[in-house]
């Protein structure tokens, strides 16, 4: 499973979605028949990043059967969520993505109940400016707890067959549109 990231203006991959997709390539060359999972949907630039990552792959020389992307994940927890319902059953999983966003991104697989390992992350930092690698180190404190919050309520309420899309409790704050507001998760009626 490899995680996405931005995609530049013009269309192509960001720095951090190339090394995450070489990272995720050298790796499998240590497996007979991996498969890759790009996950990422279409960001503000370009298309979804799980799309831009196959063409990436298949530039690489990896055949279109051996990836199978998932483009709905609009971020960490989303894309986990996708990819658990895409895999029940299915083991090992190895999750590829940056040094500082590895261990968030194997809890939640791993509450998600996939077995997930470590795939050896790219050997150059997400970041050249170390205010940058700094900030998304330190965004991962709270998103991390945040994040497993949620699934683990998930989990509490019963909803741990990953077939349907992610709900939480009512009194439980999200964040949505534009502006990233929080706002109060909507109720069905009774």
């Amino acid at each position: 499973m490899i995680f996405g990231a931005a995609v530049r203006p013009d269309g192509q991959p960001s720095a951090t979605l190339r090394h995450r997709v070489s990272a995720a390539v050298e790796h499998g060359k240590t497996f007979q028949r991996p498969l890759f999972i790009p996950t990422g949907a279409k960001g503000r630039y370009g298309d979804a990043e799980a799309t831009v990552m196959t063409r990436q792959l298949m530039e690489a020389g990896i055949s279109a059967d051996a990836i199978q992307p998932e483009t709905t994940g609009t971020d960490t927890l989303s894309s986990v969520v996708a990819v658990a319902r895409m895999i029940a059953g299915r083991s090992p999983v190895y999750a590829c993505t940056s040094a500082y966003h590895l261990p968030r991104c194997l809890v939640l697989l791993r509450l998600a109940g996939i077995p997930a390992r470590a795939c050896p992350p790219p050997p150059v930092p997400a970041a050249t400016r170390w205010t940058k690698r700094w900030f998304w180190r330190l965004r991962e404190v709270p998103a991390l707890p945040y994040d497993a919050a949620l699934i683990l309520l998930r989990r509490a309420a019963g909803q741990t067959s990953w077939n349907t899309s992610l709900k939480m409790p009512c009194s439980t704050r999200v964040i949505s549109g534009a502006r990233r507001r929080p706002t109060r998760a909507r109720c069905p009626a009774s």
